[in-house]
């Protein structure tokens, strides 16, 4: 049994109405599952292997937070990664199943910067969350990573992360990379609430991998990293 907060899809915990929120749980069920690598995102930088740096937040302070979580629905590589090579990480909340991820407490400030960088767009303006944290989702754009969700709450905190507009079954999966993978083990690993097998078994099942990476390949692969 995994020390994970689950994080359950419901209504009621969302906020309606008030003062909108200063604060959410960014949360990454992809590469800033690892803290050295939200790290480029807040701070500024070029990653280890990089093809180009990131601008980083207005806010550069690190997250107040960070907690392994559990979210309904599934995971899913398709697209390919100019960074990574290989299947890019979605999230669809709509189809059953438990997806491995970690929130981390940070500004609105800090998640809208960190949501543009994803986004191909310039960071320096605040995000309305009011769409998302009311209704559960907010559709920015329709390029990956431009569809906000906000599956519940923790501590009267929204949690939000991005994805695709599309749905798991809308489109070709593609299989991760294995330098993808390995940070994808690496952050969840890091996290604390799950054993590298676990670790391992859930990255081989999710669409996209399942098939093309056996859980003892993914598990090899964490270990050597």
């Amino acid at each position: 049994m995994s020390n994970a907060r689950a994080v359950p899809r419901a209504v009621q915990s969302r906020q309606s109405g008030g003062a909108p929120p200063s604060q959410v749980w960014y949360t990454s069920y992809g590469s800033n599952t690892c803290l050295e690598r939200l790290s480029y995102y807040i701070a500024g930088g070029r990653p280890p292997g990089a093809a180009k740096g990131y601008p980083g937040c207005r806010d550069k302070r690190p997250p107040r937070a960070s907690v392994p979580v559990e979210l309904d629905g599934v995971m899913y590589f398709a697209t390919e990664s100019l960074v990574w090579g290989g299947g890019r990480a979605f999230y669809d909340p709509g189809v059953g199943g438990r997806v491995l991820a970690r929130a981390h407490l940070v500004s609105v400030g800090q998640f809208s910067d960190i949501a543009a960088q994803e986004m191909y767009r310039e960071p320096g303006d605040d995000l309305d969350l009011t769409e998302v944290v009311t209704d559960g989702r907010a559709v920015l754009g329709d390029g990956r990573y431009e569809t906000l969700v906000c599956p519940g709450a923790m501590d009267g905190i929204p949690v939000v992360t991005f994805t695709a507009p599309w749905s798991v079954n809308e489109l070709e999966w593609n299989a991760p990379s294995a330098p993808y993978v390995r940070m994808l083990g690496s952050g969840l690993l890091e996290a604390g609430a799950w054993e590298l097998d676990t670790v391992a078994r859930y990255l081989a099942a999710c669409p996209g991998a399942a098939g093309q990476w056996s859980a003892r390949d993914v598990a090899d692969l964490i270990a050597t990293s």
